[in-house]
């Protein structure tokens, strides 16, 4: 069952006469771009904008893609991410859908019904702006990039002068103007962290684009830090606490929207989860604030990377639908869209966010890697009724290698072509799955061709053979589809996986039990070679168990705490089979479930467990049941 969505609504803008900036960019008409470097010189000349800060304020926001003309995740077109304040997206990621984001069977589950805020735009009209500025029709802004970067190019010019300062010049000169187009001081330093650094690219439509590096550059100003957040020096994160309240006098299992903990010290925190909102971000504040509803860590917002911080690391929000997770994890939500509301997510997001997972894994020594740092469609469900119900976000658009990047661990190969393992790592720009379901009205329509990182996996190595079956997602049958929201017959980039067998241009990885094949030709590999640890059944054993949380065995638990049952999922990991390990963990269980937090306790037990790479979520088996082995 799919979590209810909301499409972006758009609402008809008049928009007035010609203003002094139409006039003036009338009389000085810049020539047709040939290139998108040419488009990015011209705009600069005729708005008095240094192109280097150009250029950088583009990359901030887009990477210089113009993503087909179609919005990114705030509704923002273009290279220069102008920004439709008309269109109103509405939603919320964590109610409506079969998920228990508590995700813990000794608790009564919550299905949330928080009343959206209607009428909240996604951002600013910074596009209708650029309209009035430049004398150019909001079509041409939304799906020309050449008349998008001169309209972002009429804004900076704009600010600049609204500031009272000069057009042209020194680009250190134009920090203010930045800060104001971005929305952020953080915005504004990583434009001028793009000028130190320089960069370059080949765009998604096939356009090289370069900005050479001006070292030395630097501003004055920086992202004012909050003391009470968490997050590295200079990302300029804000205070927005999620609220702690008993709901009901009279029964103190009643409340929200969060338990108080005393992580690490009281257990390890051993996972990031990402999220998207499928809101925007005045939605999803207000939301976090309720406390009827649920709490997550972080909050980012797409326009400008800005975080909000809602939970201390040591307290435990309810958002991944898996208690055991949620109880050893951080969870930061990410403002956007799976695909129906927004199609990209800005370059400023990623790296606020990679920013912040960098600052979080080396604080608590969270290992970096797609075991640990896992999306909301990795997490696995906690009994086999609840995998079905389980979230898909942030699905395939989610640019996981670009994101690894960012975080400084790129994703590459550590064996040979034929070795035992694999890696998932297509090209994100040349892997373009024919997906369904981007489209709410028309869910069985194709979505715009688009770039992402997943492969599908199919019953046999040819394009033709059926996709593979999941059983938990798609009951009693297992039969998979091709909608964007059905992870059930993919793997993700950044996810290890025991190869199966090759044929040809061909690699089958062990999958929920069965092969999966993907296309993997050598000259455009989908994979690469990868060397570590697998687990196989133990000797006489015709399958083992796995399970979506790693609770302790009964002994283990105090009187006073009832005994959580330990679940086998409905999935065969049968003899014969391999999957990749990620962590030895040992069973543990987090008892919150007062709200008078001296009734809280840890329950450790002896039993140990790995963590593996089972399907397109992690789940976890039993130390005893396997056998462990190294592949090189």
């Amino acid at each position: 069952m799919r979590v209810r969505r909301r499409t972006l609504v758009a609402a008809t803008v008049a928009l007035a006469g010609l203003g002094t900036g139409q006039a003036y960019a009338a009389q000085r008409p810049s020539p047709v771009p040939l290139t998108r470097q040419q488009a990015f010189a011209g705009a600069a000349t005729t708005y008095h904008v240094p192109e280097k800060v150009l250029l950088a304020v583009s990359y901030l926001e887009s990477r210089w893609d113009a993503n087909q003309g179609r919005p990114s995740v705030s509704a923002g077109y273009g290279p220069m991410h102008l920004t439709d304040g008309t269109l109103t997206p509405s939603g919320e990621h964590l109610s409506g859908g079969a998920e228990d984001p508590r995700g813990d069977t000794s608790r009564t589950a919550l299905h949330p019904a928080a009343v959206t805020a209607q009428g909240q735009a996604a951002g600013g009209q910074t596009l209708q702006q650029a309209a009035t500025l430049t004398g150019t029709g909001a079509g041409a802004l939304r799906a020309d990039p050449a008349a998008n970067i001169r309209g972002g190019a009429a804004l900076l010019a704009r600010y600049q002068r609204d500031l009272g300062r000069p057009l042209g010049g020194d680009p250190a000169a134009w920090y203010q103007a930045a800060v104001r187009y971005g929305g952020s001081a953080w915005f504004a330093g990583q434009v001028f962290d793009v000028l130190r650094t320089g960069a370059s690219r080949t765009t998604d439509d096939g356009q090289s684009v370069t900005l050479a590096a001006t070292p030395g550059l630097r501003p004055a100003g920086a992202g004012a830090d909050d003391p009470r957040t968490e997050c590295p020096p200079g990302l300029g994160c804000e205070w927005i606490p999620a609220p702690y309240e008993q709901l009901d006098p009279s029964d103190p299992t009643n409340y929200g929207n969060h338990d108080l903990g005393d992580r690490p010290k009281s257990q390890k925190i051993r996972f990031i989860v990402i999220h998207d909102t499928e809101g925007s971000y005045p939605v999803t504040l207000n939301l976090v604030q309720d406390p009827t509803y649920l709490a997550w860590n972080y909050t980012v917002r797409s326009a400008d990377g800005h975080i909000a911080q809602h939970l201390k690391a040591k307290d435990v929000g309810w958002h991944a639908g898996n208690w055991y997770i949620n109880a050893k994890s951080i969870g930061i939500e990410h403002e956007g869209f799976l695909a129906q509301g927004g199609a990209w997510y800005t370059e400023a997001m990623y790296r606020s966010s990679a920013e912040l997972v960098r600052y979080l894994t080396k604080k608590y020594d969270i290992p970096v890697d797609r075991a640990h740092i896992l999306g909301h469609d990795n997490v696995p469900g906690i009994t086999p009724a609840n995998v079905q119900g389980m979230h898909e976000d942030p699905g395939p658009y989610w640019d996981w290698a670009h994101y690894f990047t960012l975080l400084r661990r790129p994703l590459h190969a550590t064996a040979g072509p034929r070795s035992g393992m694999v890696t998932i790592l297509p090209d994100y720009d040349k892997n373009v799955v024919p997906y369904t379901g981007c489209d709410a009205a028309n869910p069985s329509a194709p979505c715009p061709a688009h770039g992402g990182g997943s492969v599908m996996l199919r019953t046999a190595p040819s394009a033709d053979a059926p996709l593979v079956k999941d059983i938990g997602k798609h009951p009693p049958n297992g039969d998979a589809t091709m909608s964007v929201y059905d992870h059930s017959a993919r793997a993700a980039t950044g996810q290890t996986f025991a190869v199966a067998d090759r044929q040809g241009d061909w690699t089958a990885i062990w999958y929920l039990g069965q092969k999966a094949w993907f296309l993997n030709p050598r000259k455009q590999p989908a994979a690469v070679g990868a060397h570590g640890l697998v687990v196989t059944p133990k000797p006489g054993a015709a399958s083992v168990p796995i399970y979506g949380r790693a609770y302790p065995e009964p002994e283990a638990y105090p009187a006073n705490v009832p005994v959580q049952t330990l679940t086998p999922m409905q999935y065969t990991f049968a003899a014969g089979q391999s999957y990749a390990v990620a962590d030895e963990l040992s069973g543990e269980y987090d008892y919150s479930n007062t709200f008078d937090v001296s009734t809280h306790t840890v329950v450790r037990g002896k039993l140990k467990y790995y963590e593996i790479q089972f399907g397109h979520r992690v789940y976890f088996v039993k130390t005893g049941d396997v056998v462990l082995k190294r592949v090189l």
